[in-house]
């Protein structure tokens, strides 16, 4: 098994560390230093996992390397990681994969960009490329009780209907070993849990696991937030994961937040 892995910060060469003591090889790969040795480290690859976010200028995955990567002549699987952002606001609503996109960000316009340039590849190549569009991360060491815990959170931001979805990390892995495992060309996937639900019930939610009073909950139009954070307040839909459960068989470890938040605690 390969990997690679970006050479530039000490956290960076930790990780390496760690996989390579779990016998992966691992390669660096920045946008601006392709794989030194493409056709030894691609020439018997069987499947690919793209979790690199794209530029500006695209993919930069594709952009060094597609010719390489359509080559592959033993690859059975490939998939990118992208993000349910790219449904853009749906006011509450409910999305499903082949709903059309409307990004509501540049980062979100790039992810949708990236799909695309995928999905060309693989129908110019005949290739089993898979998207697979991914809700808000948590898990360990990255959920609210981290941050309860780490004093980060100070307000709930009241702002009722405004939903958003989740997925345990775990149960991403989940998904991936089971398209792996039945494979279907050009297929996107919807990843998240069973039970979207507006943030400061989740943190609620966290704070009674830890025994804590929960933070003052705050107007949205008078919290303080970053510029960064406002963008993610862009978005109110839920996301319909039918697809992952009838189509792969997923059984989700953590259907829920609430599942989820007490495997962590």
């Amino acid at each position: 098994m390969s990997g690679t892995i970006r050479p530039d910060s000490d956290k960076d060469l930790g990780k390496r560390k760690i996989l390579e003591k779990e016998g992966i090889n691992v390669h660096n790969f920045e946008r601006s230093l392709p794989l030194a040795d493409v056709s030894t480290v691609l020439g018997d690859v069987t499947h690919i996992l793209s979790s690199i976010p794209p530029g500006k200028e695209g993919d930069c995955v594709l952009q060094l390397h597609a010719a390489e990567i359509a080559q592959c002549k033993k690859l059975e699987w490939a998939g990118y990681l992208s993000t349910t952002g790219v449904y853009g606001n749906r006011d509450g609503g409910v999305v499903f994969e082949d709903d059309l996109l409307a990004p509501s960000s540049p980062r979100s316009e790039q992810r949708a960009e990236a799909e695309k340039q995928w999905l060309a590849l693989a129908e110019a190549h005949d290739i089993l490329v898979h998207i697979f569009r991914l809700a808000g991360i948590y898990g360990p060491g990255r959920s609210p009780l981290d941050s309860l815990k780490s004093g980060k959170v100070k307000q709930r931001i009241d702002k009722p209907g405004h939903i958003f979805s989740r997925i345990h990390v775990e149960d991403i892995a989940n998904v991936l070993e089971a398209s792996v495992k039945r494979p279907r060309a050009g297929r996107i996937y919807n990843v998240c849990d069973s039970a979207p639900e507006e943030p400061s019930k989740v943190t609620t939610y966290a704070c009674q696991l830890l025994g804590i009073d929960p933070p003052p909950l705050v107007a949205f139009d008078q919290a303080e937030m970053s510029p960064m954070a406002k963008t993610f307040w862009l978005d109110n839909k839920r996301v319909d994961n039918s697809r992952i459960i009838t189509e792969l068989g997923v059984n989700l470890d953590y259907p829920d937040y609430q599942s989820g938040l007490k495997s962590l605690l």
